[in-house]
């Protein structure tokens, strides 16, 4: 059985400002440890269930904030920036199940700790299909691409709430509950672990759960500026809906999600 992670930081039980997921802040080293023992943990329920390889992909700020001697199961780890599916990439038809760790709520989540979808200084909100969509949501497309199931979601319970539209029938862990963008009230840090592992462990049961119906969707983007729409409007499949807004659209959820990334990207090169 093999499993594929997607790992971003925000998500991690304690964790309520960026100093604490970014370095060079002292801080960051404590924090990067407890999202490095919460993926451990996932990949250590998924090892009870009887899998057998994982791949990791380090998704969050410059994407090497794990340390791969360290990852248990002898997980393989791609990490490094300007990857072309970005929070998905290395996912492919070969593996079984996807976990979600450290997850963490969409840009219009304002009562999200440190809320955001992609790009917080471009990105204002993103709906699939009419639904407000994190992260997670999006991801999704990659993984309906690929006929690979999520099965696993962690982050505090706005995240969960957010993606049970997409995917009703994962198991989710809320590892704490979100107070204001920089505050939450976090169970204790083995707690979580304990509930992550428990919890993947029975995600792999769940294997045959059906992929939602996302094919031929929509993504609208609402940007900050209109700059920024300008700029996506360059793309195909892309439609202008409003000074802000652009519709992204295509019958192929991949394609459809390469087109988000693709958004994504032009957008951080307006921000530099």
């Amino acid at each position: 059985m093999k499993v594929f992670l997607s790992t971003d930081m925000e998500g991690t039980a304690g964790v309520v400002d960026w100093s604490q997921c970014r370095a060079p802040s002292p801080e960051y080293e404590y924090y990067r440890g407890q999202l490095q023992a919460e993926v451990n943990a996932a990949i250590d329920g998924a090892l009870e269930a009887g899998a057998t390889e994982f791949l990791v992909n380090d998704s969050h700020s410059t994407m090497q904030n794990l340390r791969p001697d360290e990852l248990h199961g002898r997980a393989s780890y791609l990490s490094g920036r300007h990857k072309p599916l970005y929070m998905m990439e290395g996912l492919d038809a070969s593996f079984d199940a996807i976990f979600f760790i450290s997850y963490h709520g969409s840009a219009g989540a304002t009562s999200s700790v440190l809320h955001h979808t992609y790009n917080p200084r471009a990105i204002a909100e993103v709906r699939l299909n009419d639904t407000i969509a994190g992260e997670a949501a999006v991801n999704a497309l990659a993984a309906l691409a690929y006929d690979v199931p999520i099965v696993l979601i962690t982050g505090d319970q706005t995240t969960i709430d957010e993606a049970r539209p997409f995917f009703p029938r994962a198991e989710g862990v809320v590892v704490k509950q979100s107070i204001s963008h920089n505050a939450a009230l976090s169970i204790h840090p083995e707690r979580a672990r304990e509930l992550i592992q428990a919890a993947a462990r029975q995600s792999l049961s769940t294997l045959s759960t059906p992929q939602p119906n996302l094919r031929g969707a929509d993504l609208t983007i609402r940007f900050h500026t209109q700059a920024h729409a300008d700029l996506a409007c360059a793309l195909r499949n892309v439609e202008r809906q409003a000074e802000t807004t652009v519709v992204l659209s295509h019958e192929d959820p991949l394609t459809l999600f390469r087109t988000f990334i693709a958004t994504v990207y032009l957008s951080r090169a307006l921000n530099d």
